[in-house]
């Protein structure tokens, strides 16, 4: 019978045939150690999005504000970053980070709203 070695950590690994790893701890080790390129790109993605919805949360409080685009940048908002688009029937594009949104005016200024 040819012995099996842990895909991890190389102990003998006892039990079912197509196990591979001894333990709990050794597999999930394995994989976050394999997976771990994905995972930051999607955590980086994360933030930046979870940071551009608080800054939004934080400057539209009424449902509907004006804001310049100077603001944003300062407040570190990332124009790159947003979850979905929305065109009207007029040409409008507003942009969306989750349930809050923005369109861009005349002259750098910025219509936040909150989608209902």
């Amino acid at each position: 019978m040819k012995t099996r070695k842990c895909l991890e950590c190389d102990e003998v690994v006892k039990g079912r045939v197509d196990k591979k790893f001894c333990s709990d701890y050794c597999r999930n080790s394995h994989n976050n150690r394999v997976n771990k390129d994905s995972k930051n790109l999607i955590r980086n993605i994360n933030n930046r999005l979870r940071k551009n919805y608080k800054i939004l949360s934080e400057l539209n409080i009424t449902g509907k504000t004006k804001v310049t685009r100077t603001k944003l940048y300062d407040k570190g908002f990332d124009f790159q970053f947003f979850t979905s688009i929305y065109k009207t029937k007029t040409g409008n594009t507003y942009f969306y980070i989750y349930d809050e949104g923005y369109l861009s005016l005349d002259n750098e200024l910025f219509l936040l709203i909150k989608r209902d």
